[in-house]
């Protein structure tokens, strides 16, 4: 069985101690795990279908409306009337709680876009006829993902450069220092803009660009750390034993630089899911029509008559980047020996 030692133990009672940073993972990891399977909450097509005997899963395959005895071997549309009656009629559906997906549309209401919440749609709808609640569920998925892949990535970059400045210093360090000064004063919104006149961003995309400008975060705290361990007594005595470079950098040295990394992880990822939403938020983000807490909040400031817009987007980002905040102020008294129970 996995036994924590004795440190981590006292890191996780600290942490527990911390009761809105507790409560805050616990709401997160919800929030997370509900967005990854949203397909199962928001969808426009049925989650399973019992046909003349016959089962059928419209979220997983596509199916004609030939297989539900429709004229056509066009795709089914499970929002026609005439489709649901036939479903009905033949068997049962098993719908979503939410019967709207991140890119349908909502034709059967008689208001004009966007149109208030209601039975139908709990959060309203948005200026071009989509569900508010599935587009915020489907952003969140986006948001994350996106600033969990930002974060290790540009983690990974920046604690292999600290680690090497600051192991080997020199001339080493003098270099990559000045590069980094040259790199981190670029900028980086500006060449965005300029490269998204000529490309056409998309996920990997934005990516690739925000891990190529924003790697920098972490470099400073592991050289930092690098350079106070690297004359202790026993950092010197492995090498006059001979281990290598790597196995000092990785087996002795990393261990205690990343004490004050991981602090740094949840205000990194806070950082990486604001990114995106500013991005989305000012045009320069995710193709359009893509679901985004970003693009929901420039529909909320171009529809003033629509409050509702303002408010999910606005209480949806606020909540997500506090719960992040929150567990990173549980995460560094965590890692801080001085905060007794």
């Amino acid at each position: 069985m996995f036994q924590l030692s004795y440190v981590n133990q006292a890191r996780w009672a600290r942490f527990r101690h911390h009761r809105r940073g507790y409560w805050s993972l616990w709401i997160f990891l919800v929030i997370f795990i509900v967005s990854l399977f949203a397909e199962l909450v928001a969808n426009d097509k049925p989650l399973l279908v019992r046909y003349d005997g016959e089962w059928f899963a419209p979220a997983l395959r596509n199916y004609s409306e030939s297989d539900f005895g429709g004229p056509l071997a066009t795709p089914a549309d499970y929002q026609d009337p005439w489709l649901q009656k036939q479903l009905q009629e033949h068997g049962w559906v098993l719908w979503a709680p939410v019967r709207f997906g991140a890119r349908s549309i909502n034709y059967s209401t008689t208001q004009p876009f966007p149109s208030p919440p209601s039975a139908q749609n709990w959060l309203g709808t948005d200026a071009n006829g989509g569900d508010v609640l599935a587009r915020i569920l489907y952003g969140t998925r986006i948001s994350l993902l996106f600033g969990l892949m930002l974060t290790l990535f540009s983690s990974v970059i920046g604690i292999v450069a600290g680690a090497l400045q600051g192991y080997y210093g020199g001339k080493i360090d003098l270099i990559g220092q000045r590069f980094i000064e040259v790199w981190s004063g670029l900028p980086t919104l500006f060449l965005i803009i300029l490269l998204s006149s000529v490309i056409q961003p998309d996920f990997w995309w934005l990516l690739g660009i925000t891990v190529l400008f924003g790697w920098m975060t972490l470099v400073s705290v592991v050289r930092a750390e690098f350079l106070r361990t690297r004359n202790f007594d026993y950092i010197r005595a492995a090498q006059a034993m001979g281990v290598g470079d790597r196995g000092i950098i990785v087996r002795h040295m990393l261990p205690n630089a990343m004490v004050a990394t991981l602090t740094f992880l949840p205000f990194i990822l806070c950082g990486s899911v604001g990114t995106l939403t500013s991005l989305d938020f000012l045009g320069f983000g995710l193709p359009l029509g893509s679901p985004s807490l970003g693009e929901l909040l420039l529909q909320g400031k171009n529809n003033l008559q629509a409050p509702w817009l303002g408010i999910a987007a606005f209480f949806s980002t606020a909540l997500l980047l506090s719960l992040l905040i929150f567990i990173g102020e549980a995460v560094r008294d965590a890692f801080d020996p001085n905060k007794a129970l």
